[in-house]
């Protein structure tokens, strides 16, 4: 794998964002990597609104992964305040997706929180259904807090589900 190279999204990003972030969360092509929602939702996972308004907050970033000019990755990073920073959307390419880039994308958050927010400690959230996506952050450091928090079944901006979802969550302490 070339090594991607990193940086923050622009509201000039948003359209090529939103495009990889749908294409690796719901759908079809979601399905030819390992690490979609599109068996538990439908409907988008975000949209053109949402990024620009993370785009545009300083206490937010989105963090883009290029490999030769080609955006194939990206990862949220929110400051949560005293200490605590949130990662979220941590998207890769379908056609991508087991080569790496999520693992350096998860480095690159964890530098971002440290260096921007002075965060010693990240969290997540997780769909409790995701076992394999659970197990596979548990490898990269983040534990189950024991904390659940329900998944927000009434905001069709982040998925259409008719399952009983609930969020897990995960947090690691930054070195």
């Amino acid at each position: 794998m070339i090594a991607p190279s990193f940086r923050p999204a622009t509201s000039s990003d948003v359209a090529a964002l939103h495009r990889l972030i749908e294409s690796a969360y719901r759908g079809d092509s979601a399905k030819a990597g390992w690490t979609h929602e599109a068996d538990l939702l439908g409907g988008q996972r975000t949209d053109e609104g949402e990024l620009l308004d993370i785009v545009a907050d300083v206490s937010r970033i989105i963090l883009l992964a290029e490999v030769e000019g080609i955006l194939t990755g990206c990862v949220h990073v929110a400051d949560q305040g005293e200490g605590l920073a949130y990662l979220g959307l941590l998207t890769v390419d379908p056609t991508r997706q087991a080569g790496g880039l999520g693992r350096l994308l998860i480095d690159a958050a964890e530098t971002e929180a440290r260096s921007r927010f002075a965060a010693t400690r990240m969290e997540m959230t997780v769909i409790r259904q995701r076992s394999e996506l659970i197990a596979w952050y548990e490898r990269r450091g983040y534990a189950l807090t024991g904390e659940t928090r329900p998944f927000p079944l009434d905001e069709t901006t982040f998925g259409l589900s008719d399952r009983d979802l609930t969020f897990v969550v995960m947090e690691k302490a930054l070195g």
